[in-house]
């Protein structure tokens, strides 16, 4: 199964393509804070990759309300591609992504990185840190799907 991972931003919106315990591909889209870019970029990675299933990182409670309605506006359109795509989608708290990775959910930025580079067999951390936390996301789905699977 081929999960997309995408971690939302204002200005980066990384992602990473994940199936059997592999990096496919790995990125960030670089925003400049215009959402046609956004869009016209990921229906680029949507077709190119045709994931099986997205995973999306949920909006957390932000103390900068300006950030927080700027990442809201670029979930809104991912959200918005990946229903129009008809791709089944599941959304994960950075808690649950953190403890579906390293089995704690308070790890540091530090420890999710090695973890995803581990798992992934990757020679080094995927760069720049969007990258990281989208691959990270597709993981926990994976382990998810998995647990469903075997739980059915």
């Amino acid at each position: 199964m081929k999960i997309l991972g995408i971690d939302p931003g204002s200005a980066l919106v990384g992602y990473g393509l994940v199936e059997e315990d592999q990096a496919l591909d790995y990125g960030c889209i670089r925003t400049q804070n215009e959402l046609t870019i956004l869009e016209e970029q990921l229906k680029a990675i949507l077709k190119k990759h045709k994931p099986d299933a997205v995973a999306v990182e949920k909006l957390f409670f932000s103390k900068n309300t300006k950030t927080a309605l700027k990442v809201g506006e670029s979930r809104g359109v991912i959200m918005l591609l990946i229903s129009q795509s008809r791709i089944p989608v599941a959304e994960y708290t950075p808690l649950e992504v953190k403890l579906a990775v390293t089995g704690y959910g308070r790890a540091d930025k530090k420890q999710m990185q090695l973890m995803v580079k581990n798992l992934l067999k990757l020679k080094e951390i995927p760069k720049p840190d969007d990258a990281a936390d989208a691959l990270a996301i597709a993981l926990c789905h994976q382990n998810s799907y998995r647990l469903k699977e075997k739980t059915k």
